[in-house]
Order: C-alpha cells, then structure tokens, then sequence
C-alpha cells in the first residue's frame, strides 16, 4: 500500500485501473434485413388479402368455365414471375437472418419477435405448398377449360383453396405486426448503442 503527500493511506493505490469496456460490434446488416423482411411480409400479407376481398369474390360471380380460366391465367403468370420468387421467399430468408443476427448481438426481444414472424411465414408456406399448389396443379392439369366437362374442381377453390388463404392472410398479417414490433425494439436498441459512451468498468 503506497502513501500520498499528506501522508494518509490510499486504499486504491495497490489495485491497477481496470480497462476501458469495449462496445460489442453490431453488424449493420440487421437493419436493412429486417426493412427488406417486414416490406416482402407486408406485400405477401396484401397480395393475399387482394384474392380474399377482390379476385375470389369476384370469379364467384362468374360461371365455372370463365372461373378455371382466370385461375389458370392468374397461377401462370405468378408462377413465371421473377420478382414474385424473390419477394415469396426472401421474406423468410431475411426475417431468419435478421433474427439469429439479433440474438447474435444480445437484442433478445428484438430476436424473439422477428423468429415469431418467420415461424408464422413458414406456417403459410407449409399451406401453400400443400394445399393451394396442388389446387393450382389440378386446375393446369385440366386443360383448356372450353374442353372442360367436369368442373368439380372449382369447388374445390371455393371451399378448400379460398378458405386456405384467408389462413395465410391472417397468419401473414400477424407476422407483420411482428415484425413492425421487432422494428421499434431494433431501433430502440440502435440508439442506446450510438449514444453510449466508453466508461472505465465500475464507474
């Protein structure tokens, strides 16, 4: 123990000054993914939403033969678009990044809501794949509907296919809500990280 000029103990003095605290690193990426996550889970939600309250309402005003062709027509053109890919199934690639990036850095509420999102996304994917898609194959696999004699199959889109995606309206939908709550956090997060400071430890 060492003394200082006035001759009175310094308790501190045998102890090394502890080092700086380092702020965690944050990876830049998570912002942008989880805007890219919330805007593909947005449009997927609407586009949904656009069948339940426009398209399937209105082909039930039309007849069967009329129904099928519009359904084939609709279903070639999604199927065929580019963009429509990326945005279908990039909103669960960047909501899955996004989230383990989140708990990665220690923004656990962030995390938790965003794998919510995704887990909910993935619920609408497991009913695309397994009962609107093979809707959708039946009704290609029917043919020109002016050679159509059975039209069982529209039945089948009234009742099984529409009430399928009403599913995936409302399972999308509470996964952009998430995602929005996911947002504030992140962002509440971003800003107690730009505005702290380096402090020694203990102070």
């Amino acid at each position: 123990m060492s003394f200082n000029p006035t001759g009175t103990p310094n308790p501190y003095a045998a102890y090394p000054p502890a080092p700086a605290v380092a702020p965690v690193r944050r990876s830049r990426a998570v912002g942008p993914l989880l805007m890219i996550a919330t805007i593909a889970m947005g449009l997927m939600a609407g586009l949904f939403f656009a069948y339940d309250i426009s398209v399937m309402p209105g082909l039930a005003r039309t007849d069967d033969r009329t129904y099928v062709d519009a359904m084939q027509n609709f279903n070639a053109l999604i199927d065929g678009n580019g963009l429509f890919g990326m945005i279908f199934i990039g909103a669960l690639l960047a909501a899955a990044v996004a989230a383990f990036l989140e708990h990665r850095q220690g923004r656990r509420g962030a995390a938790l809501w965003i794998g919510a999102a995704a887990a909910l996304y993935l619920v609408a994917l497991m009913i695309t794949f397994s009962v609107n898609i093979p809707l959708n194959n039946e009704l290609a696999a029917a043919g020109d509907p002016a050679k159509i004699t059975d039209f069982s199959i529209v039945e089948k889109f009234k009742g099984t296919w529409e009430t399928s995606n009403i599913v995936r309206t409302l399972v999308c939908t509470a996964a952009l809500g998430f995602l929005a709550r996911a947002l504030v956090l992140h962002g509440r997060g971003a800003g107690a990280t730009g505005s702290a400071t380096m402090r020694p430890h203990g102070v």
